[in-house]
């Protein structure tokens, strides 16, 4: 017999209830817009760690339709459009992930905020998510991800050779095979073992300036073209929020699509469709902005101080009727 009865109870339902009451009225009160986008696309993003759940229509019988891993290309496109600061709290979908803290469908929390630079979206973050999870104490350690890098690991990411990477966790020959040349690979597995093990538990931790070659959908920073205007913010060793100052360069963002394109198809992951009526916005003009994107789940297990995903959700990936 299947297993009907949900994984959380009740209580855990309305502190996820008042948790986002609490998201709401502090991007409310920065005259943030709440939008609606939709969850299908003929488009998938081209991020080879990142798999998006297939669709098949009826409605389009020779085409695939997409599950949206993030709003964030139709929020761009509003923007590009002329809306003001948006944010959306939306369900969103990734295959293969399941876990203590993956679920295949879950919720993001993603907002937008015209005239940002790194700093501006940096406070922004950390404000939010203090009101989130209602802390004390609302003080942040921040560092530069190359400065975390050699205070915690005594590597320089941005030019330490693949070998010294590797070195520096350990890894045996299974690993080293597994990652092999994927220098983004093993710079996140180190930051995962060697730096984030080191932050505080008890506050938030920023790390901003990441490698130009994890810059995703991030400018590169104007000062240091080595670095992009990318962080991310922990709480103890959970990620709770990944952000960025937005590149607006068309030419750029193609560029870095069709590179992730090829890398998907080297590695023999399927090559989904890019979405050009991005491309489009981009070209029409998308103005200097920033974003976050923040999963809810993962905050909430912050607030319960929870080690597994399926304290905060009501129903778990493989928990539906036979």
């Amino acid at each position: 017999m299947s297993d009907w009865k949900p994984a959380s109870d009740a209580d855990a339902a309305k502190r996820r209830a008042a948790m986002l009451r609490r998201i709401r009225n502090y991007l409310e009160s920065e005259q943030v817009l709440e939008v609606d986008t939709p969850a299908l696309s003929f488009a998938a993003g081209s991020e080879p760690n990142i798999e998006s759940l297939v669709v098949r229509s009826e409605l389009s019988p020779d085409r695939r339709l997409f599950l949206h891993t993030s709003p964030e290309f139709f929020m761009k496109r509003l923007l590009a459009a002329g809306y003001p600061d948006i944010y959306s709290v939306c369900r969103v979908f990734r295959d293969g992930e399941v876990g203590r803290r993956h679920q295949p469908e879950f919720t993001m929390l993603e907002w937008y905020r015209l005239g940002f630079g790194l700093s501006d979206i940096i406070e922004d973050t950390c404000l939010l998510i203090s009101n989130a999870l209602q802390l004390a104490d609302p003080s942040v350690d921040r560092l530069d991800y190359a400065e975390a890098f050699r205070q915690y690991a005594a590597l320089d990411p941005i030019h330490a050779s693949i070998d010294e990477l590797a070195s520096c966790v350990h890894a045996d020959e299974d690993l080293r095979r597994s990652l092999g040349d994927d220098r983004g690979a093993w710079l996140d597995l180190v930051l995962s073992v060697k730096v984030v093990a080191k932050f505080a538990s008890d506050r938030l931790t920023v790390i901003a300036h990441y490698p130009a070659s994890q810059a995703a959908l991030a400018r590169l920073c104007p000062a240091d073209q080595q670095v992009a205007d990318r962080f991310e913010v922990f709480f103890g060793e959970e990620e709770l929020a990944n952000g960025y100052v937005e590149l607006t360069d068309v030419d750029e963002q193609k560029r870095r699509m069709e590179d992730e394109v090829a890398r998907r198809e080297k590695s023999g992951k399927a090559v989904n469709p890019i979405d050009t009526s991005l491309l489009a916005a981009l070209q029409s003009g998308l103005p200097q902005c920033a974003g976050v994107a923040v999963g809810v789940e993962r905050l909430q297990m912050a607030f319960d101080r929870a080690d597994d995903i399926a304290n905060v959700v009501t129903f778990v990936f493989g928990q539906e009727n036979d």
